[in-house]
C-alpha cells in the first residue's frame, strides 16, 4: 500500500471511529457535571436538535432568541495590584444574549437566578417563544443549559450542539458580543 492510499485508509478509519463514539453518546439522567468538552449526544429529550442550516433559517427570520452559554475565562487571582487584565473577545451568533457560565451541570442559587433572569430577558417574558441554546461544538454546557431552560417551563428550546464553531465553518457572521451583567459584578 503507498504511503498516500495508506494515510487515506488511516483517515477514514479514524473519523468512522469518531462518528462512531459520538453516535453512542447518550442522554445523562441529569445534567453533566464534568468533562465539558466531550462528545455530545445526537438529541435532547423534549428539544429540537438543529444542526447550521436551520439554524441559520432560524436567525434570519428572526424567530428564536438566540442564547450562548460559554464560560468566561475568569480573571487570574495571582494578578499583581493594579494590573490591567482584558477579558478575551467573544465573537458570537450576532443578536444572541451571552450568559457565561450559566451551562455547568450544577449552578449556585445565584447563576441559576442570573440564568433564569437571561432567559426571561431574552424570551420577552413570553415561555412559547423558541429559545436557541448554544455554546462550542462537542460543548456539553449548551445541552445542560438546553436541559435547564425545559425544566424552567420553556416550551420552545431548540439545541444547537455546533455552537459558534459550526457557524463559523459556515462562514456565517458573527459579532463580539458582551455578556449579561453577572449579580457577583
Amino acid at each position: 500500500m503507498t504511503a498516500p492510499v495508506f494515510r487515506l485508509a488511516l483517515v477514514t478509519i479514524l473519523v468512522t471511529a469518531a462518528g462512531a463514539a459520538t453516535a453512542e453518546v447518550s442522554e445523562p439522567e441529569g445534567y453533566r457535571l464534568e468533562n465539558y468538552r466531550a462528545p455530545v449526544p445526537a438529541t435532547l429529550h423534549g428539544a429540537k436538535v438543529i444542526g447550521t442550516d436551520e439554524a441559520e433559517a432560524i436567525w434570519r427570520g428572526h424567530s428564536a432568541s438566540f442564547v450562548d452559554v460559554l464560560p468566561r475565562p475568569p480573571r487570574p487571582r495571582d494578578l499583581p495590584a493594579g494590573t490591567l487584565w482584558r477579558d478575551k473577545p467573544r465573537a458570537n451568533i450576532p443578536s444572541s444574549i451571552w450568559l457565561p457560565d450559566t451551562g455547568y451541570g450544577e449552578l449556585a442559587s445565584s447563576m441559576a437566578g442570573y440564568f433564569a433572569n437571561g432567559l426571561d430577558k431574552a424570551s420577552h417574558g413570553d415561555r412559547t417563544r423558541m429559545l436557541v441554546l448554544y455554546c462550542l461544538a462537542d460543548c456539553w454546557m449548551s445541552w445542560n443549559a438546553a436541559k435547564r431552560a425545559l425544566a424552567l417551563g420553556y416550551s420552545n428550546v431548540a439545541w444547537y450542539p455546533e455552537g459558534t464553531d459550526g457557524w463559523q465553518a459556515a462562514l456565517l457572521p458573527l459579532e463580539d458580543s458582551t455578556p449579561e451583567p453577572r449579580p457577583d459584578q
